[in-house]
């Protein structure tokens, strides 16, 4: 699969949070449009943005060239309207494309942010790339509310290349975040969604993270399951003998588990408890 870039020029880098976001969250913030590491449970591929492209998903990434720009006179114009700036980065794209090493879209943002903070940024990614941007997140972290969350599915790397076979490996993100973690900076494991795993995958976790937050399929593509279901995800589940992972309770025994590693309050569940408040 060949990924085609394109730079655009932003209207607008500021959306005012909506559905799962808006407990919690003010507005999302999408440094990218499209996404190179087409996982094929991604929501996003049921939305308008990419219903209407006329490109597969994973084949297009349209770059904001001018994100960190337009970021500078939204955020001081909520600043001055009084209005908080609780930030999701990011709710349809992954904050560390591929492209972001050369384009620095993401880069260039925090150093805004750290001249110009929100009130609270959390960041959502599956790239490793964010490694690079540690000596800004140290210095962001003390202007403002700061928490990196790392999606890991599952700790097996079977299922990751069956559901997500371009993003990054199991073991490199958890790398990643462990160097994020001990460098003083906040951090969760994002278990979204849950993806098969062996008994032993909250062990991996133990000592980097601040927090766990579970979501699934069925609770957490934003139609409740109905998403999930039109993009084949019960027959990719039957297909490769995991059908028992599909469960509608999924999140409640998943919970369970991980409550035997980790302390009740370390452990979120999607949506009432995924987000700060």
């Amino acid at each position: 699969m060949t990924t085609k870039y394109k730079d655009i020029v932003a209207k607008n880098i500021l959306t005012e949070a909506k559905g799962y976001l808006d407990i919690g969250f003010t507005h999302s913030l999408n440094p990218y449009s499209g996404c190179a590491f087409a996982c094929r449970y991604c929501y996003v591929r049921e939305m308008p943005i990419q219903k209407f492209k006329g490109m597969p998903w994973g084949e297009w990434v349209d770059v904001k060239t001018n994100a960190a720009d337009i970021y500078r006179k939204e955020i001081m114009k909520l600043r001055k309207s009084g209005k908080p700036a609780n930030l999701f980065m990011s709710s349809a794209t992954d904050p560390y494309q591929p492209v972001e090493r050369e384009a620095k879209v993401t880069r260039s943002l925090l150093e805004e942010m750290i001249e110009h903070p929100p009130d609270m940024l959390q960041i959502q990614t599956r790239g490793p790339l964010i490694a690079r941007d540690i000596d800004l997140l140290t210095k962001l972290k003390e202007r403002c509310g700061l928490l990196v969350s790392m999606t890991i599915e599952t700790d097996r790397e079977d299922m990751k290349r069956i559901f997500a076979p371009a993003a990054p490996g199991i073991g490199l993100r958890l790398k990643v975040l462990k160097e994020v973690h001990h460098a003083g900076i906040a951090t969760q494991a994002a278990i979204s969604p849950v993806l098969p795993f062996t008994p032993d995958f909250p062990k991996l976790l133990e000592g980097i993270v601040d927090r766990i937050w579970i979501d699934t399929l069925n609770i957490g593509d934003g139609s409740k399951g109905k998403r999930s279901a039109r993009l084949g995800m019960p027959r990719l589940f039957e297909e490769h003998d995991v059908s028992k992972w599909y469960r509608e309770d999924l999140h409640l025994q998943v919970e369970k588990h991980f409550k035997k590693f980790f302390p009740g309050d370390m452990v979120r569940v999607s949506k009432e408890e995924a987000f700060p408040i």
